[in-house]
């Protein structure tokens, strides 16, 4: 058994008043890659940034590191080294015990935090206008590496995360998967003994999260680098950890190997409920040869969406899926009236009447806009505004308060929270909430405003398993008691497959089939499957 690197020592955490952690410990010991897993608001994230020493000290208990330092220069490593020379300047290293959230002495626990890194989830983290190699030598330049060794160092962090390919790219213009090992070989590059990966691949396609769960085991192997990893997939706590943790509540359910832990979190995975069959109504979008090109320094013209042609009906759960790329997101946008297409038809019923989107102006496509909602795959809350207000005056919809309190919890039920959940979250702020609340929030938000139609851009790409479940009945529901029409756009082939009744597939800006859910889900091609597939459970 190795050294232990982390004791995690009864550590609670209260906001205003609600235990969010409630007397956790655990050890994780050197170079061991821990899994917490556990449903979007468990406590993982504020666990995580706890034990990194970011926000706010705990309620009440103790992080303690178990390292070594040396007293000659500002190194410190993991506790097994004491006794041994400091690489840096030859000075014995002594063992310390550091009091993350108790220290006294600042420059100890700035030392400490200096060998440890974090990996955020849906942060990117990096300089989008400098080139890949760029964006690694700025880390190299915080931890002041010799300058005669930082090049090569640089080059041989981008190529250790499969990147040596796009070196030269500037980072703004990488695949979310290759932005993430980007961020990857930034933490690299500060040499941490201990690295929390905070839903590292939550926003990926499957066949890209593979490959970076894969990228951070082998970067702990290699690195002799301890981890702890997040998540509400089971396939990263699979991939990845060597041991497990199961949070529910705040508190740890079970600790033990993963495949035992990952057995106990899926009792709960039930998906019983059934639903009416919904009889469609009439026609409400009719698009006709849509274009919309644009002009690319480094492609030319782009044929983002290249001659499509299509019908949503009145209730209808209409699901446009392809891999990225494919032109989804582009259409969803015209579709929304964000963008005007460079030519075609798009047209939309409100009440009796048809609006033309390809015309501005406030009879136009202004009017529809006011019936159409979207929630964005990079959606925003406002950060110092509670869940109540972000849903009410914080977005130009003034309620009297009982009135606001009441059509909230009315809407949050719809987005997928229980009735105490809704009650419990309203005076919260965003950052008290879990990414997975955050997101059930944000389509609240679009809920809320009444639309006819909602547009969701990849509305399950942070949710563990179980809040999928919630959030396709709630769209379920919506569509029964509010009549909802809702355009799903989406790389989730099982989501799709639950929710939608037709699909539209997306290949190169033209869509290459529409029809009922299954049959187009039948006409997938191997590679689309692997990228469109969810994380096993």
């Amino acid at each position: 058994m190795k050294a232990p690197l982390i004791t995690v020592d009864n550590l609670c955490m209260d906001f205003d008043g609600t235990k969010v952690l409630k007397n956790i410990s655990f050890e994780i010991a050197e170079g061991e890659v821990l899994g917490i897993i556990g449903r979007s608001g468990a406590g993982k994230t504020v666990l995580m940034h706890l034990m990194r020493g970011i926000e706010q000290p705990p309620t009440s208990g103790r992080i303690l590191y178990h390292v070594a330092a040396c007293n000659g220069c500002e190194h410190l490593d993991v506790g097994s080294t004491a006794g041994k020379p400091c690489p840096h300047c030859g000075g014995i290293l002594e063992p310390k015990e550091i009091d993350l959230w108790g220290e006294k002495d600042d420059n100890l626990r700035r030392r400490l935090m200096r060998r440890t890194a974090i990996m955020f989830q849906r942060t990117f983290a990096l300089y989008g206008n400098d080139r890949v190699i760029e964006n690694v030598l700025h880390s190299l330049d915080d931890i002041d590496y010799p300058e005669d060794q930082k090049i090569n160092r640089a080059a041989d962090l981008v190529d250790q995360v499969k990147l040596s390919h796009r070196m030269m790219h500037i980072a703004r213009d990488l695949s979310g998967g290759e932005k993430q090992r980007v961020v990857l070989a930034r933490q690299l590059a500060k040499e941490p003994f201990m690295l929390f990966a905070d839903e590292p691949t939550g926003t990926l396609d499957p066949n890209t999260a593979r490959l970076v769960h894969e990228m951070l085991k082998t970067a702990a192997q290699a690195n002799n680098m301890a981890m702890i990893v997040t998540s509400h997939f089971s396939q990263v706590i699979e991939d990845v950890a060597v041991r497990a943790i199961l949070l529910v509540d705040g508190k740890i359910s079970k600790i033990g190997v993963p495949k035992q832990v990952i057995g106990e979190f899926m009792k709960g995975y039930d998906d019983t409920e059934r639903f009416a069959h919904i009889e469609l109504g009439e026609k409400v979008i009719v698009a006709r040869d849509l274009i919309k090109r644009y002009i690319s320094v480094d492609r030319g013209v782009v044929r983002a969406v290249n001659g499509t042609t299509f019908d949503v009906y009145t209730k209808e759960i209409f699901g446009i899926i392809g891999k990225s790329g494919a032109g989804k997101t582009t259409l969803s946008r015209i579709m929304a009236g964000i963008i005007e297409p460079t030519s075609g038809e798009i047209n939309i019923r409100i009440g009796e009447d048809w609006v033309d989107m390809t015309k501005p102006g406030i009879e136009q496509r202004g009017r529809a806009k006011e019936y159409i909602g979207l929630l964005h795959q990079e959606y925003d809350l406002f950060p110092h505004r509670t869940v109540v207000d972000n849903l009410t005056d914080a977005i130009g919809l003034e309620f009297p308060k009982e009135l606001a309190m009441r059509k909230a919890i009315v809407t949050l039920r719809m987005a997928g929270f229980s009735d105490e959940k809704s009650q419990e979250i309203l005076d919260r702020l965003p950052g008290q909430l879990s990414e997975g609340e955050r997101h059930r929030v944000a389509l609240a938000q679009v809920l809320i405003r009444e639309p006819r139609i909602v547009i969701l851009d990849e509305p399950t790409g942070t949710m563990d398993p179980i809040t999928k479940i919630d959030v396709k009945h709630s769209i379920l529901h919506a569509r029964e008691e509010m009549e909802e029409t809702f355009v799903v756009v989406s790389h989730d082939m099982d989501f799709v497959r639950d929710i939608c009744d037709r699909l539209a597939l997306m290949r190169g800006g033209k869509i290459a089939q529409i029809g009922k859910t299954n049959d187009v889900l039948a006409s997938l091609t191997e590679e689309e499957r692997q990228v469109m597939s969810t994380p096993s459970a």
